[in-house]
C-alpha cells in the first residue's frame, strides 16, 4: 500500500493573504474558501489532488480547541518546484528572504520564512 498527502490543515491569521502570495509563488489555485470550524474561516490552495487548508481561528482564541490556535506550529513545509532560481525570484517578489541554499543528493534548496512564520523548503530534484 502506498499512502499519498491529500493535504495539511496550518493556522494563520489571514488565509485569503496567505494564498494570494502562494498563487504567485508556487502557482497554485484556491479550490476552496468558506466558513470552518468553531467560526473560523479556511481556504484550501493547491493542486487538483493535493492543497493547503488555511485555517484562521475565531477572533476569540479563548474558545477555539487550542491546536487550531497555534500559528507555525510545525518545523516546515517543502515544496518541489521545477525552476529554483524562477522560485527563488518570486520569494524575494512577495517580499520573503530566501536563506539556508543547500545543494545536495537528492536535489538543491533554499528555505524562507513567511509572514507567520511558517518556514517552507524549496526543492528542485534534477
Amino acid at each position: 500500500m502506498t499512502a499519498l498527502l491529500e493535504h495539511a490543515n496550518i493556522c494563520v491569521s489571514d488565509p485569503t493573504s496567505t494564498a494570494a502570495w502562494m498563487e504567485k509563488v508556487f502557482g497554485w489555485k484556491i479550490r476552496w474558501q468558506g466558513p470552518a470550524l468553531n467560526g473560523g474561516y479556511t481556504v484550501h490552495i493547491g493542486t487538483r489532488d493535493q492543497y493547503l487548508a488555511l485555517y484562521a481561528p475565531m477572533e476569540d482564541l479563548e474558545a477555539a480547541p487550542r491546536r487550531y490556535s497555534t500559528k507555525g506550529a510545525l518545523n516546515h513545509l517543502a515544496v518541489v518546484v521545477e525552476d529554483l532560481a524562477a522560485a527563488e525570484v518570486a520569494v524575494r517578489d512577495a517580499g520573503f528572504q530566501p536563506m539556508n541554499h543547500a545543494d545536495y543528493e537528492p536535489g538543491r534548496r533554499f528555505y524562507f520564512l513567511d509572514g507567520e512564520g511558517v518556514e517552507y523548503e524549496l526543492v528542485e530534484y534534477d
